[in-house]
């Protein structure tokens, strides 16, 4: 049998976990709240960071197609889509993101606006060379310090996917700085927050 100061301290453990949970800031699903993983499992962009992304990012609409990469638990995507955007594709290769992140999308309703691809992404992204879409908003939060960035854009550009003056935002580490970029992206702007960087490109056709 648990004593009172055990519940007490598992109580308030809950109490944290749920003022930990992330939301939708804005849009038709303003104030949602959406899964995440337990024990750290996964760095999800924070309430604070993505708030500030979509300030600084134009208003979406029906014509936005969002591709969602090393997507986590889906918050950027869902955040799109309650902000307008049309539809989003969204890729991860480890299970739990992929459980998460159709949890998140069924609780959204957001399932016919939406795919899920389990896939390795540095690898290649041929999984997209079919899709009848071109994505002009791509987000990607690879994990820090593990050099997926550089060969990430060269697949996207590789397989033709994106549109014309296609926005990327990029989540990563002040130790991994966007140099040498392909001559398709530039940098429009980059932002600090703390130990993370992101970083806002254009590409250019």
């Amino acid at each position: 049998m648990l004593n009172a100061v055990t519940c007490i301290k598992k109580l308030k453990d809950i109490q944290l976990n749920q003022c930990k949970r992330l939301r939708i800031i804005s849009g038709t699903l303003k104030g949602k709240k959406l899964f995440s993983l337990p024990g750290g499992n996964i760095r999800p962009t924070s309430d604070r960071i993505k708030e500030s992304i979509f300030n600084i990012l134009p208003s979406l609409d029906p014509e936005t197609v969002v591709l969602d990469l090393f997507a986590g638990t889906g918050s950027l995507s869902l955040e799109a889509l309650s902000r307008g955007a049309a539809y989003a594709v969204l890729i991860d290769n480890a299970k739990a993101s992929i459980n998460v992140i159709h949890r998140n999308l069924i609780a959204c309703r957001f399932m016919d606006r939406s795919k899920v691809i389990v896939w390795d992404i540095v690898m290649n992204l041929d999984c997209l060379m079919r899709s009848p879409r071109k994505f002009n908003l791509i987000f990607m939060d690879p994990p820090y310090g593990k050099n997926m960035i550089r060969p990430t854009l060269s697949n996207l550009i590789q397989n033709h996917i994106m549109a014309k003056n296609a926005r990327i935002i990029i989540e990563h580490s002040q130790q991994e700085p966007l140099q040498n970029l392909q001559a398709q992206i530039t940098v429009s702007d980059e932002r600090r927050y703390g130990k993370t960087l992101v970083s806002f490109l254009r590409y250019m056709l």
